[in-house]
């Protein structure tokens, strides 16, 4: 196991620290936001505005807006450690400077293998909407969600030159969509459909809220392609302050359409955009939903995959992981070997869970633990190495009193990440040995 990038322990790793690396990206600030857009609006769109209509009402709203003002210490602390330290490793780098090498390592296997557990289920979400629109039911599914992994994979394959445009694509037509959905429901919205508006208590704001994290989640996971921006310490945080926002606006006009064109009913549909489209346009709307829904998955699997495949490499790079795995770790190369290992493992995720015929939950829940893991010790990293007394040092303290909170809320998921734990210190220990047995040979 190597040390630290910078070759000094963490206690001698100062505020003003970086990694040297010198940046050889493409990656433009419009496709950095694409990434992040694609990463952070996920599947959630897709139905938990029913479900915390369904928790809390119309008070629904708050919890929307609460979960977008929290966003931005979130987004903002990732994109300041991700300028400062343009590296592939991404959270892993960071922690590795503040906590050193364990601590980077276990961050870092949780990050990339919740990858090719929660890629899948998003797969498998879409091919539900696809199957509502063309029929056949499970095979559907087990036909839709393969085809999209192939597709991030190989785009994903030919660099983020590719995927980045590939991404920029998908978040103009995303948003779109999302944005035609509510015009055309804008029309029928009636004020009246927000009385009561918390008639569950204002404590189901909370509830709804709670519900709500998973839709924000995905702030970390650009970080791991800073170094393939062109100029990664000013695009990163203009691209996180630009998603931010856009996901920010889709989020809450999507959820209040549905409360106040929807009413009552938009706690109890599971498709509540194919429902605002359907008054939009006066038909059913099971095609066009399908279509957001394929977008939206394509979005959030291409962003993923790419921020995985440089992460393994670095790891491999820094003995976190086999060093053959290590090729494309550096700006501009294109990892490979890291992006073949998580395509097939989520290729033997996708199957496993089909066979046995359980659905995408397990999947879920494998991935929930791991991703709340990642945000605590990065935020924990972000307080030890952002300069003091600055804007973004104030944030990563606010962002981590909130995952703090977002923890105890995850209760017995993390019992993943303990064993995803284990496994890499366990791996760290025998890379250790092993290199002392071979010195000895040598010696």
């Amino acid at each position: 196991m190597t040390g630290n990038v910078t070759g000094k322990s963490p206690a001698h790793v100062g505020a003003d620290a970086r990694v040297p690396v010198r940046p050889a990206g493409r990656l433009t600030v419009w496709q950095g936001t694409a990434l992040y857009v694609g990463a952070v609006l996920g599947t959630g769109v897709i139905a938990l505005p029913a479900l915390a209509a369904r928790a809390a009402g119309p008070a629904s709203l708050l919890a929307w807006l609460g979960m977008v003002l929290l966003s931005v210490p979130l987004a903002a602390t990732f994109s300041a450690l991700g300028a400062r330290y343009p590296d592939g490793g991404g959270v892993s780098t960071y922690v590795r400077h503040a906590f050193g090498g364990r601590a980077a390592a276990v961050v870092g296997w949780c990050f990339y293998f919740a990858v090719p557990a929660g890629c899948p289920a998003a797969g498998m979400f879409a091919g539900a909407y696809v199957a509502n629109a063309l029929g056949g039911g499970r095979l559907t599914v087990a036909l839709t969600a393969p085809v999209l992994l192939v597709v991030v994979t190989v785009a994903n394959g030919f660099g983020l030159r590719v995927s980045g445009r590939l991404q920029l694509v998908l978040a103009v037509l995303l948003v779109t969509l999302l944005l035609a959905a509510v015009a055309a429901a804008v029309p029928h919205a009636r004020v009246d459909n927000l009385r009561p508006f918390a008639p569950h208590g204002w404590a189901a704001v909370g509830s709804a809220a709670a519900l709500l994290v998973w839709s924000f989640a995905g702030w970390e996971a650009i970080t791991h392609l800073a170094a393939d921006f062109r100029r990664p310490a000013r695009d990163l945080p203009r691209a996180a302050l630009m998603a931010v926002a856009v996901v920010g606006v889709l989020y809450l006009a999507v959820a209040a359409a549905g409360l106040l064109v929807l009413g009552p009913a938009a706690g109890t549909t599971d498709a509540p955009l194919a429902e605002l489209l359907a008054l939009g346009t006066g038909g059913t709307a099971r095609g066009p939903a399908a279509v957001v829904a394929v977008l939206l998955t394509l979005g959030v699997m291409n962003s993923y995959f790419a921020g995985a495949a440089k992460l393994g490499a670095a790891l491999g790079r820094d003995g976190a992981l086999p060093s053959w795995l290590a090729r494309g770790s550096s700006a501009g190369e294109v990892p490979r070997r890291s992006l073949a290992l998580v395509s097939g493992l989520a290729a033997v995720a996708l199957a496993v869970t089909t066979f046995a015929g359980v659905g995408p939950q397990p999947l879920v829940l494998l991935s929930t633990g791991s991703f709340v893991t990642v945000y605590a010790l990065g935020t924990a990293a972000a307080l030890r190495l952002l300069p003091r007394g600055t804007l973004h040092h104030r944030a990563a303290l606010l962002a981590l009193i909130a995952v703090a909170a977002l923890l105890l809320m995850t209760g017995r998921y993390l019992l993943w990440p303990l064993i995803v734990t284990a496994g890499a210190l366990g791996y760290v220990r025998w890379r250790r040995e092993r290199d002392k047995r071979q010195s000895r040979r040598v010696s």
